[in-house]
Formats: C-alpha cells, sequence, structure tokens
C-alpha cells in the first residue's frame, strides 16, 4: 500500500464529514427521530435540483437555500400526515421522503442535462475527486471543517435545551423550552450538513454517516455527552479504517473473489460506511458478550 498527500486527504475530509453528520445524527437518535435523517437525506434532493436549475451552476447559495427548504417541507408536511392521516411518523416520513426523492431524480437528471453535474456523484459522492483541488487545502476540506465547527457550536450553546427536549417533551413545553423551535432547527442543521456531505460522500451514503456513529456510540455510553464524544471517534475510525481497506485490503479479498486482479481502488466513502457498520456491529457483538463472560466469571468464583 502507498500513501500518497491524496489519501491524507480523502481521509482527513471523510472523517470531518462523519464527525459533522455524527453531531445532529445523536439528537436525531435521542429524540427517536432517526427516520428523519434519512427521509432528509433524500427530500433535500428536489431542493439542490431546483437550486442547480434555477441559478444555472453548482454555486452553493441556491443549493443551500433549496436544501433548507426542502428539508423543512420534509419536517413540516410529514407532521401533519402524521396528524391528519392518522398513521404513525415513521409511515408519514416514509410517504413524503419517498415522493420527494422520485422527483428528485427525476430533476437531477433535468439538471444534468443543463448544468455540469452527474447524478451518480450526487447519490454516491465522488471522495477521491472532491479533494483534488489546486488549492494549498482542498475546498472540501474547509467546508466539512466548517460544518463540523458550527454543529458542535450549536451542540455546546443548546445543549441543555437539546437533551430536555429529546428525553421530556412535556417538562420541556412546561419549563418555557421551545421544543417546535429545537425541533426545526435541528432539522436546518441536519439539511445543511447532508447539502455539505452531497459533494463527498453523496444522499445515500450520508445516511450511514448520520446515523451509524451515534448508534455504536450508545452502545458505549450512556451519557449524552459520552455518546457525543464516542460518535465522533467512531466516526474518525471508519474514515480511517475505510479508505485502508478501499486501496489495499478491499480490493485483494475481491480480486480473489472474482478471480480477476488488476482491479483498482474500490470507493473510500463507500467503504467508510461500510466500516462504520463493521464497528457497530462489533460492539454489538462484544456488549452480548460481555455480560455472558461476567457471568461465567462469577459462577467460577462462586
Amino acid at each position: 500500500m502507498i500513501w500518497t498527500e491524496l489519501d491524507t486527504w480523502i481521509v482527513l475530509t471523510g472523517a470531518l464529514t462523519a464527525m459533522a453528520c455524527a453531531v445532529p445524527g445523536v439528537f436525531l437518535l435521542l429524540n427517536k427521530q432517526s427516520m428523519l435523517g434519512d427521509a432528509i437525506s433524500h427530500a433535500v434532493l428536489p431542493g439542490l435540483a431546483i437550486g442547480f436549475l434555477v441559478s444555472g451552476s453548482r454555486d452553493p447559495l441556491p443549493m443551500f437555500i433549496g436544501a433548507v427548504l426542502a428539508g423543512l417541507f420534509t419536517g413540516v408536511v410529514s407532521g401533519v400526515i402524521e396528524r391528519r392521516g392518522r398513521v404513525e411518523a415513521g409511515a408519514s416520513l416514509g410517504v413524503v421522503f419517498c415522493s420527494l426523492f422520485a422527483l428528485g431524480l427525476i430533476l437531477i437528471r433535468l439538471a444534468a442535462d443543463h448544468v455540469d453535474l452527474d447524478p451518480g456523484c450526487v447519490l454516491y459522492g465522488a471522495l477521491e475527486l472532491a479533494v483534488i483541488d489546486s488549492a494549498t487545502v482542498p475546498r472540501i476540506v474547509w467546508q466539512s471543517g466548517a460544518i463540523l465547527i458550527l454543529n458542535l457550536f450549536l451542540a455546546g450553546v443548546f445543549f441543555k435545551e437539546l437533551q430536555v427536549v429529546a428525553f421530556d417533551p412535556r417538562f420541556a413545553k412546561a419549563s418555557g423550552i421551545p421544543s417546535g423551535l429545537i425541533q426545526q432547527g435541528l432539522t436546518v442543521v441536519t439539511a445543511l450538513t447532508t447539502v455539505v456531505a452531497f459533494e463527498s460522500v453523496g444522499s445515500i451514503l450520508v445516511i450511514a454517516m448520520l446515523i451509524v456513529p451515534g448508534a455504536s456510540a450508545m452502545l458505549l455510553s450512556r451519557s449524552v455527552s459520552g455518546v457525543l464524544l464516542w460518535s465522533l471517534v467512531v466516526a474518525i475510525s471508519s474514515a480511517v479504517l475505510g479508505h485502508v481497506l478501499a486501496i489495499s485490503v478491499g480490493p485483494t479479498w475481491l480480486g480473489l473473489l472474482t478471480g480477476r486482479h488488476d482491479l483498482g481502488s474500490l470507493s473510500s466513502a463507500g467503504m467508510m460506511a461500510a466500516s462504520a457498520g463493521g464497528i457497530f456491529f462489533s460492539l454489538l457483538a462484544a456488549s452480548r458478550l460481555a455480560p455472558r463472560v461476567r457471568s461465567s466469571s462469577q459462577r467460577r468464583a462462586v
């Protein structure tokens, strides 16, 4: 395995993106709204495409505005469907994000005919290409770092409110905490983070970045601050492990399975998401095994 400067930027971008996604993802999990992250990552596609079609370029401002509006639209409309349609939250989100995702795919196709836009990159990302930049530090690194700092800052400022709204909405309402505004703010932050992640990991793989680090961290800690910290550790670990697997172990194993030894590197973003899943299942297995080991040790001691 030959490690280059490009590999360093790929890992750094992947780690920053994964950490930026993990911060709002933790609070989505605590609010039992992990499906909302899935919905937003799909539903912002039409907002992204409309931004491209209106501006005629890849100017980030229309993209951000369109994505945020689409994210808010998802949250509001799914809430209306849940209340008026008398269906559970998951079903209402499913109706909204499936419809918007289908519309987004159509609009992305239209946008690709008028703008230099690859639908595959929007869906699956192009981490290896995103870091190729003439600047000393690639633009995507600055963007990913900026959204991570913003998310950490907002999580620190509204930490108490986010905890109260997640664990005791009634107490939050009685205490005068604007739970609705907090929820909308979380939706906006998730939409912004998803848009920044589009260029590197795409709209589909960002789901893993949003949910899996937090889910893994919940197996390691019971406090909110501990879950946040461990989710960042898992995000960094999955980025490093995923890229190493993508450029070394993955192609070797795939070559042995297929009989083709001329395969190039695998998708780093895809392997990062797969590594995050592998870390989760490893921690899950360890958490199930540890009580049995302790119980067996106690029986031997007796």
